[in-house]
């Protein structure tokens, strides 16, 4: 992905010591974490769907989906409820840093590494010398269906 195609500003967010962006402009809201209602046969990040105005959305647990030890739900965990994938996805994650505006410069292309999900990682940014790790929403959720 050229550099100008990554978004100008990303929403940050922590698993674990961990810290990843996705496109602001992908975020519907962020909520709280509530209990979702499990789905048989679901695979074992979705922790199942919730009915947001109507809409059923499924949760996916990220800390699941990249493989980290799982972490208790508690007061900063959240869900962020994004548009990816032509649905409305819900991801948990350990709490939400910030939104950052993102220069160019400080945007580097994602690791050449040959990893399950190193397709959904399109670059790694600096800001204020830590790193943030970029995520392609689209392709991280291709494989969820509610």
């Amino acid at each position: 992905m050229p550099r100008s195609a990554f978004p100008a500003e990303i929403l940050s967010f922590r698993l674990g010591e961990e810290h990843y962006g996705i496109d602001i402009l992908k975020v519907q809201e962020i909520r709280g974490w509530e209990p979702a209602t499990r789905i048989p046969s679901a695979p074992p990040e979705v922790r199942g769907v919730i009915n947001l105005r109507g809409h059923v959305v499924p949760i996916m647990d990220l800390r699941l989906r990249f493989a980290m030890p799982d972490a208790d739900c508690g007061p900063l965990t959240v869900v962020i409820i994004a548009k990816a994938a032509g649905r409305m996805v819900g991801m948990v994650v350990d709490a939400v840093s910030e939104v950052m505006a993102l220069e160019p410069a400080q945007v580097q292309p994602g690791p050449a590494i040959a990893a399950v999900d190193a397709a959904c990682i399109t670059g790694l940014a600096t800001v204020n010398d830590q790193m943030v790790m970029l995520l392609d929403l689209d392709a991280l959720l291709q494989h969820i269906h509610a």
